[in-house]
């Protein structure tokens, strides 16, 4: 005997609802038992079928869309939360530290698939003055920079313009006999040569004013090579003239490493370093808003920055809670002096100019698709080349337990060893003034966070990948 209409739309919403529960790929394959069942029941579905077809389809829509509000949807085959509430606590974190006073404001954004995943901002332009936040906010990179740089010299590489087994010295003669610093403060000549493999790996025998431990810091703080009004080869030249923390290649040390390879790439092009990297690469790119100077006409873009002002000061860290310190980095970090350049630091970005710096550095590609550096380049620059005894790498008092270092920056080589939620083959870098980045090849995912603290106490960029990961689900 024929369903009543009313029986009909019962089986319907029941046997539509088995089609949820067999997951997202089989809702057709749901309707159409529907269909079949219905139609040996009786003959209803001649005459029944298309309401209760309507009543079955407008179920599963409504209760997908439910899904994809809840962020209970597969997305990129991984299902992420049945609520919200994980991945509302990327916000709250962040809010979290505006709220505290630690930062002035917090930027984020990731993606998956290629595909916006999260992105967002808190916070003020300047917190102190509650000065609101501008759209495309500009960030100093900092350290981000390098990345950028390394990226440009295995570009050469590829080229045949560059070797990573090649002296230093034979672009850069100044450095042909470097000494070695000793215990008692005297030195001794090198054995071996730096190599630019040393310099993209960091372990060239250079150190940064800032790593106070170092016996030759403070050679590095006398010299003021942070001077903005110095040249990239004054300050090279300078470098050159103190002596080395140890042998090449013996040990991992982060360092001044990456401007004395900028400078080998302006001897090694014949151009300056902003033309070779707007060339190569900012442009390739569509970066229309990176770049060592910032026009008048953007400079109402430019994020204040808080914490310290002296370079040299960032890792002296106190128990105190952070605090926003207005800070005037502009001796070292100038806004608008179209001479000024450096290898290791001094690039102005935006969040989305930077994500498309990051893309490429997990993939090699524009987004138009054109190939800048080849697949096996990018797993050779993601590869861990630090040998176990000069590992954990350490910056100051700072540890990254479970990374090596590749030849554009770190990589997860030990999840066992990690401090924060990751994958291995996790890889990217980060700033002084607390901009950070990173590349998952394992969830495909890109992630970037930016503010303008320098020599932050709080490690922002852990927070936030923390963050992001605890909001996936499988």
């Amino acid at each position: 005997m024929p369903l009543n209409w009313h029986e009909s739309a019962v089986l319907s919403i029941f046997l539509g609802i088995i089609g949820l529960i067999s997951g997202q790929t089989k809702r057709l394959d749901a309707l159409g038992i529907s269909f079949f069942l219905a139609h040996i029941s009786s003959s209803f579905i001649l005459v029944h079928f298309p309401s209760a077809l309507y009543v079955s389809f407008f179920v599963n829509t409504q209760l997908h869309k439910s899904e994809q509000i809840n962020a209970g949807s597969k997305l990129f085959g991984r299902t992420l939360m049945s609520t919200s509430t994980r991945f509302q606590r990327i916000e709250n974190i962040a809010q979290k530290h505006i709220d505290e006073g630690a930062f002035s404001s917090i930027e984020w954004l990731v993606k998956r698939k290629g595909e916006t995943w999260s992105s967002g901002r808190v916070g003020y332009s300047d917190a102190v003055n509650k000065m609101p936040l501008p759209n495309k906010p500009i960030y100093r990179n900092y350290s981000m920079t390098q990345p950028i740089v390394s990226a440009v010299a295995l570009m050469l590489v590829e080229m045949g313009k560059l070797r990573l087994f090649d002296p230093v010295a034979a672009y850069l003669p100044e450095f042909a006999n470097m000494s070695i610093i000793q215990e008692n403060g005297s030195t001794i000549p090198a054995k071996s040569p730096i190599i630019i493999e040393h310099l993209l790996t960091h372990r060239a025998g250079f150190t940064y004013g800032f790593i106070t431990d170092c016996p030759v810091s403070k050679f590095y703080r006398q010299s003021d090579i942070n001077d903005a009004n110095l040249s990239l080869e004054e300050a090279i030249k300078r470098i050159a003239e103190m002596p080395l923390v140890f042998e090449p290649g013996k040990r991992w040390q982060y360092s001044v490493a990456t401007d004395v390879l900028a400078r080998v790439l302006e001897v090694v092009l014949g151009k300056n370093l902003p033309d070779i990297l707007n060339e190569l690469l900012l442009l390739p790119l569509g970066m229309v808003d990176t770049g060592f100077h910032i026009e008048a006409s953007q400079q109402s873009r430019l994020l204040s920055v808080f914490g310290k002002s002296d370079l040299n000061e960032v890792m002296n860290y106190d128990d105190k809670p952070q605090t926003l310190i207005p800070s005037d980095p502009s001796d070292h970090h100038p806004v608008n002096d179209k001479k000024f350049c450096r290898g290791g630091y001094g690039l102005y970005s935006t969040i989305d100019d930077y994500s498309r710096c990051v893309d490429f550095l997990g993939s090699g590609l524009t987004s138009r698709g054109e190939r800048l550096l080849s697949s096996k380049m990018i797993e050779l620059m993601w590869t861990n080349r630090i040998p176990d005894n000069q590992l954990p790498l350490r910056i100051g008092p700072v540890l990254l337990p479970g990374y090596g270092f590749g030849l554009a920056g770190r990589v997860m080589m030990d999840i066992g060893k990690a401090y924060g939620l990751t994958s291995q083959g996790e890889c990217g870098w980060a700033g002084a003034a607390s901009t950070y980045f990173w590349i998952d090849p394992k969830e495909d995912i890109i992630g970037l966070t930016m503010t303008q603290y320098l020599g932050s106490k709080i490690p922002i960029g852990d927070d936030i990948r923390n963050a992001v990961y605890q909001a996936l689900d499988d």
